[in-house]
């Protein structure tokens, strides 16, 4: 005779566990009433199914911050849906993860998925049974951290999909919090010119390289088709050239002869390029990366108009105030 479940039982087990009104019953009946067992039973299909969905993508989650005396951090966790990540339980589970992280000053996202929380489990395994509850992979994405005082914190529209912290080196919260803020809004790469990984400037360097030699060519092809009497703007692609030969506004000559001159002034201009004009133009555009993405100088969004930077700004609040650290996570593509 099969084990008959209460439901005082069940009620139990769900608030222990989250797991669904079926799952925990199936568990119990199984179990015959051994709570334990039944948790492990419900653990292990929870592993049985974040397997089977170990090769499904994970582009919604949730992403929370927080901040204590001298230690913030943020974490992510990602999951299928936005219907799953909106859910009630999903961001109870994640402000749990981030509140035992926040409580044991973990460095990295290793050390988060090993402590154990209120429930008695491991925090993967507790990430785990929450994929087999809902049916959807999940996955511990990001963690981090700041250390030290004067630290705001910043969950963009309370959406919990984009987080920043932001450190400064003496206190003040408004300042703080409108800096973070302006870390969610214009996304720096770095704090300021010097933080900039050389490996990113070198990579901008060499694409404004090619940038400025490419414009420089099609500037010369552009005066070469003019002096021969073709519109520029109606043999600028292969497509358009057809389009507009279709049209009638293109003969066939006109589009042979345009295609030649093409080809040719390329390759004229190509030969002949300024090394020095290419170089100079290309830091100038490097340096124009660095204004648009380095945190201090940033135009800042949120001041009376004035078109200060963010280091600027920060010296009108305090002549010694300044940004020293920030942190920024999104789950939204940019």
């Amino acid at each position: 005779m099969a084990y008959k479940v209460s439901m005082d039982d069940i009620k139990k087990l769900r608030t222990m566990t989250g797991a669904g009104l079926a799952d925990v019953k199936k568990a119990l009946t199984e179990a015959e009433g051994d709570f334990d067992k039944a948790k492990e039973l419900l653990r292990e299909r929870g592993l049985a199914i974040a397997a089977k969905r170990s090769d499904r993508e994970t582009s919604n989650g949730c992403v929370l911050v927080k901040k204590v005396e001298g230690f913030a951090a943020m974490i992510a966790v990602k999951c299928e849906t936005d219907f799953v990540a909106n859910g009630a339980d999903f961001i109870a589970m994640t402000q749990a993860i981030l509140d035992a992280a926040v409580a044991n000053k973990c460095k990295t996202l290793d050390e988060v998925k090993e402590l154990t929380l209120a429930d008695g489990q491991k925090v993967q395994d507790t990430v785990t049974q929450r994929s087999g509850i809902t049916g959807e992979k999940m996955e511990l994405d990001g963690y981090l951290t700041l250390e030290g005082d004067n630290v705001e914190v910043y969950d963009h529209m309370g959406k919990h999909t984009l987080c920043t912290m932001v450190q400064t080196n003496k206190e003040n919260v408004d300042a703080g919090h409108k800096v973070a803020m302006q870390v969610a809004a214009m996304k720096p790469v770095a704090l300021d010119a010097e933080s900039v990984d050389q490996a990113i400037l070198d990579e901008e360097y060499k694409t404004a390289v090619e940038k400025t030699k490419l414009e420089q060519v099609e500037k010369y092809v552009e005066v070469v088709l003019k002096k021969a009497g073709i519109n520029p703007n109606l043999v600028d692609s292969e497509d358009h050239i057809e389009s507009n030969m279709a049209k009638g506004w293109l003969t066939q000559e006109q589009a042979d002869e345009a295609r030649a001159l093409k080809v040719s002034a390329a390759e004229e201009k190509a030969k002949t390029l300024n090394p020095q004009m290419i170089e100079n133009i290309a830091k100038g555009r490097v340096q124009k990366f660095l204004k648009e993405n380095c945190l201090v100088d940033q135009e800042f969004q949120f001041g009376d108009g004035d078109k200060a930077t963010v280091a600027q700004w920060l010296k009108a609040q305090d002549k010694e105030l300044k940004v020293v650290a920030f942190k920024r996570f999104t789950l939204v593509a940019e």
